[in-house]
């Protein structure tokens, strides 16, 4: 794998319905209600997003997402910008809610991006794990006051 190439994996687990937790995944223009660092949605058709992301560098990431997958348990996106690759979630039932299991495979294309992956890969990975941190504490937030 270069440098300019990345693989995260995040897993967590949440005390809601597999179904519930699909219906909210899927609803990708009501990701700024609960992932803090999606700072902006934008819809661009029925399998088409534009989604503005900013973790904890002082950098917002413009994404362009097409739905690829969103029957069943696996939702996955193909991801296009200064990044491109896919992202997905797995969905699985537990006895307590529903795991899910995050996925990402990306390599950087944009200059910088490329730059910044050789100099820096450590620092954008740990920026990568604080973004799913709010993922990961965003959504089990937004579930509990729903069941409230």
């Amino acid at each position: 794998m270069s440098a300019a190439e990345y693989t995260f994996f995040h897993v967590t687990e949440v005390d809601a319905d597999l179904e519930r937790v699909r219906e909210v995944l899927l609803d990708l223009e009501h990701y700024v209600d609960w992932w803090p660092q999606v700072r902006a949605v934008a819809s661009l058709g029925p399998d088409d997003g534009l989604v503005v992301c900013r973790s904890v560098l002082p950098y917002d990431l413009e994404l362009h997402l097409h739905a690829v997958s969103r029957d069943g348990d696996v939702l996955r996106v193909d991801i296009d910008g200064p990044i491109n690759g896919y992202a997905q979630w797995s969905l699985v039932r537990t006895h307590n809610g529903t795991r899910l299991e995050f996925e990402q495979r990306v390599r950087a294309v944009d200059r910088m991006f490329v730059v910044a992956s050789y100099l820096a890969k450590p620092l954008l990975a740990w920026n990568h794990h604080r973004m799913m941190r709010g993922a990961e504490r965003g959504l089990e937030a937004f579930l509990s006051r729903e069941q409230r």
